[in-house]
């Protein structure tokens, strides 16, 4: 099985290579979206080996992805994993994470982070952005998921040619859990570590994905 990994970029330079050359170790080629990033973004991914794909503008996490998924679907991966660039997620866990998917046991997989491992979340997130996505998921989709602004995933070939994200910033998350369902794959959640060095999502931000989310009513 080819596993492919999309991983997001902009203006990551101090944290990109890293997150490279410990994830090359998993899978078999890893794409660098950089989404208009005016750093060294590029050229650090390519001198840690990763397949760069630019957007000459800033468009938003969820186009940054589904630029990434396009290309993954052309080339041939049998397997995508998304991944965030900034240190965020532990390497070794795609392990876990394309595991069921080898095993035909899913078509998509999401990580979480209130299964059993413990990560330390940020308080306006596990109060306000973390409630609030669950509320906005169950009124617009019927559906949740234990972690719905989980950005790491992996998904199948045909959950990556039934799935195409419009959304462009952080709502994505909630339009792939949407696509997901609506297209009866199957799903699994597992529980993955996350990092947090900073502050992470601010309540702006969750207020945006909020926004986004209400006037597209996810409709593709």
């Amino acid at each position: 099985m080819k596993i492919f990994c999309i991983i997001p970029a902009f203006n990551e330079e101090k944290n990109i290579g890293p997150v490279v050359s410990e994830v090359k170790k998993y899978v078999d080629q890893v794409v660098v979206v950089d989404d208009g990033s005016v750093d060294q973004t590029v050229n650090v991914s390519l001198l840690n080996g990763a397949v760069v794909l630019k957007h000459i503008v800033n468009r938003g996490q969820g186009a940054a992805l589904e630029t990434g998924n396009v290309y993954a679907l052309r080339s041939g991966a049998d397997i995508v994993v998304h991944f965030d660039a900034d240190g965020q997620f532990v390497a070794n866990e795609i392990q876990d994470v394309v595991r069921p998917i080898n095993s035909d046991e899913c078509d998509i997989v999401f990580g979480s982070r209130f299964m059993n491992k413990k990560s330390n979340l940020p308080l306006v997130k596990e109060k306000i952005i973390i409630p609030l996505a669950h509320v906005i998921n169950k009124l617009l989709i019927g559906k949740t998921l234990t972690d719905p602004q989980n950005g790491f995933r992996a998904m199948n070939r045909q959950a990556l040619s039934v799935i195409k994200i419009n959304q462009r910033g952080m709502a994505h998350c909630s339009e792939i859990i949407y696509k997901a369902f609506k297209n009866r794959l199957r799903i699994k959640e597992i529980p993955v570590t996350v990092i947090y060095n900073d502050f992470g999502q601010s309540f702006g931000g969750g207020v945006k994905i909020i926004k986004d989310l209400l006037i597209s009513k996810l409709i593709d």
